[in-house]
């Protein structure tokens, strides 16, 4: 079966499209999903709800060559719905390990809606960028076709917002430890 043919029979409501296509993704939706889980159960509750989402909404689908964005943002919009319906306001954002050399050991975890705070202080393309790429999980060639430029221009605004939210983190952290 290929693509279009599974898309197709998605739209026609085929078991055996859906089973194709769920099958062929699963492994790319997988990291998206787990990012937000806290456990098995909510990852596989994220995933199959996100996935019926996608086959419900599939005919909305424009352009076959942006099928793993399209479905990224379905299914990341599933993973809110449910964080909604479990009452999940408030969440720890893990901060890479490569990022943990260059950021002071308190600030390790932090509270998501802090660290969006701190997003907001940075340009918007950049901010959207590290959206899309640190939290969203897209790659930087989806981003490039998503927000129509190169992927060497999405690298280097992650790498900016990376560095303005670094030092954005630092500023907030030395503020912390000198007023206690």
């Amino acid at each position: 079966m290929d693509l279009n043919e599974a898309i197709q029979g998605c739209i026609s409501n085929d078991r055996r499209a859906q089973e194709w296509l769920y099958t062929t993704y699963f492994p790319v939706m997988l990291p998206l999903c787990r990012r937000f889980a806290t456990d098995e159960d909510a990852l596989i509750t994220y995933i199959n709800d996100g996935f019926m989402k996608v086959f419900k909404n599939i005919q909305s689908l424009k352009d076959v060559e942006k099928l793993v964005p399209w479905m990224k943002k379905i299914i990341y919009h599933a993973i809110c719905d449910n964080l909604r319906k479990e009452k999940k306001k408030v969440r720890l954002l893990e901060i890479g390990d490569n990022d943990k050399k260059q950021i002071p050991d308190a600030l390790n975890h932090l509270y998501e809606e802090d660290i969006l705070a701190l997003i907001e202080q940075i340009p918007n393309a950049s901010a959207e960028v590290f959206v899309l790429y640190a939290i969203h999980g897209y790659t930087h060639r989806e981003i490039s076709n998503l927000k129509h430029i190169s992927e060497g221009t999405s690298k280097w605004h992650y790498s900016e917002a990376r560095k303005r939210l670094q030092s954005l983190l630092t500023q907030q952290h030395n503020q912390t430890v000198h007023a206690g």
